[in-house]
């Protein structure tokens, strides 16, 4: 097997900083296309949103690759929490996950709340950790956010 290759920017009317920056902008902080756009504008850089996406798609895997390996390892110990919300008047219950240092490990948005809600929650949190916690707390998350 080889090993993978720099990605090739040959072809690009932009220089491969520019465009590193632009996909390392899109991949690391929630923004979108256009604010990536203006953030470049901002710097004197004119590009396009449009842009914007094609770069983030054949260059972001490997940023967004590499930015999920330099991430902090989440903690062994995990805090649930529900909390009843209203998503145009309708009641819905969100359930979050969060590591001892505040990290948000998932978030669950449904219209139930039930015994299946929990287990799924679980699931996903348990798949996408890849280990189980060392303690898991289901109570005083509430009091944390309050005093935060």
């Amino acid at each position: 097997m080889t090993p993978p290759s720099e990605p090739s920017y040959a072809g690009h009317r932009f220089p491969p900083e520019v465009i590193s920056h632009a996909v390392w902008l899109y991949f690391r902080f929630p923004l979108g296309l256009r604010m990536v756009e203006e953030m470049l504008a901002a710097r004197g850089i004119t590009v396009s949103h449009e842009t914007v996406r094609q770069w983030a798609l054949k260059f972001g895997q490997a940023f967004a690759n590499e930015i999920r390996r330099r991430l902090p390892r989440p903690g062994d110990k995990w805090h649930l929490d529900e909390v009843q919300i209203k998503i145009a008047g309708k009641k819905h219950w969100l359930w979050r996950a969060v590591d001892q240092d505040g990290t948000v490990l998932d978030v669950l948005v449904q219209s139930r709340r039930d015994k299946k809600a929990a287990k799924r929650l679980l699931r996903k949190l348990l798949k996408k950790q890849g280990r189980p916690p060392r303690v898991m707390v289901t109570e005083l998350l509430w009091l944390q956010s309050k005093a935060a």
